[in-house]
């Protein structure tokens, strides 16, 4: 059993947009805010237990089989043959269906923290397993394009599953994303349900060109190749129509001069990538006013893309 080396830690795991449009499943990067804060203690109950739950407006479950942070810690104590009894504080900070990887940020946090209090037995690629376990969990897939950037930081492409191939890729020094979430809940689980169970060639070939644009735009600096990538002709069209004034948003920010603009994971939140500070607040702004007009309550944010992922903070 893994030496103990304190009783306590906090950790604040990012926020995270997944797919970027064209890369199901396969892309996602983190953000500077929001996120998910978790304080672990350890104790002698010989039990993973949640303490706390803040945030969620009591949605979220306290049973450590179903919540994802517990059931991670279980999961990762299991593997080192530990019966180490650990109390639970969630502090949710990001809103939950969001589209934002909350159930990630949760799973992320919980682990690199039980990991640092049993002495750090794992590196961080090998607790990405556990992470996307939590995702199982969540929403009945255990994809990684949310639990890898928030574990690691950065923007990740996911080149495989089996196992988890994970390749950390370039970023423009000038890229700012703009994010704003609309105060609606799409659950990923039925959001994966209503995609299509087979896709014509050609639009396969149009994404996986797409997609190849898009990468090999990051590794260039090529901002209008970027621009030309951030296609979707697969998950967009059908996730889309879940999004009040989506194409509305659009226009306003590929008007204002954005990148590229899309769905962030399975939405409500969307996204866009843009030039600089001013330009990514300007569009939030205007964003979030076409949707308050239509009585849409909701939340913006803009950050650079986080290259730090889960962090260890003072208690």
């Amino acid at each position: 059993m893994p030496n103990v080396i304190s009783k306590s830690v906090k950790v604040f795991a990012p926020a995270s947009v997944s797919n970027l449009n064209c890369g199901f499943d396969i892309l996602g990067f983190a953000l500077d805010d929001p996120g998910d804060e978790v304080i672990l203690t350890l104790n002698e109950s010989k039990k993973v237990s949640i303490e706390k739950i803040t945030g969620d407006n009591g949605l979220l479950p306290t049973d450590p089989e179903k919540n994802t942070a517990s059931a991670v810690i279980q999961y990762y104590l299991k593997q080192i043959n530990s019966n180490q009894g650990v109390s639970i504080i969630l502090h949710k900070k990001m809103p939950l269906n969001s589209g934002l990887g909350s159930s990630a940020a949760s799973s992320v946090a919980a682990l690199v923290g039980i990991n640092e209090l049993m002495g750090k037995p794992m590196s961080r690629r090998e607790l990405l397993p556990f992470a996307m376990e939590g995702e199982c969990l969540a929403c009945g897939n255990a994809h990684a394009d949310n639990v890898a950037p928030s574990l690691f930081g950065g923007l990740v492409l996911i080149r495989g599953y089996n196992p988890p191939d994970i390749v950390k890729l370039p970023v423009p020094d000038n890229l700012w994303c703009a994010i704003v979430h609309p105060e609606l809940s799409i659950p990923t689980r039925e959001a994966r349900q209503i995609l299509p169970a087979t896709i014509p060639l050609r639009d396969a070939v149009i994404q996986w060109g797409n997609v190849a644009g898009l990468i090999a735009g990051f590794y260039s600096n090529d901002m209008e190749l970027i621009r030309r990538s951030m296609q979707d002709v697969i998950i967009e069209p059908v996730r889309k129509v879940r999004i009040p004034l989506f194409d509305s948003m659009r226009k306003i920010a590929m008007d204002a001069g954005a990148i590229g603009f899309g769905i962030s994971g399975s939405g409500p939140t969307v996204f866009a990538f843009c030039n600089s500070l001013i330009q990514s607040e300007n569009i939030c702004k205007s964003i979030s006013s076409l949707l308050l007009t239509s009585s849409i309550e909701n939340q913006f944010y803009v950050s650079k893309i986080n290259q730090q992922g889960a962090l260890i903070t003072t208690l």
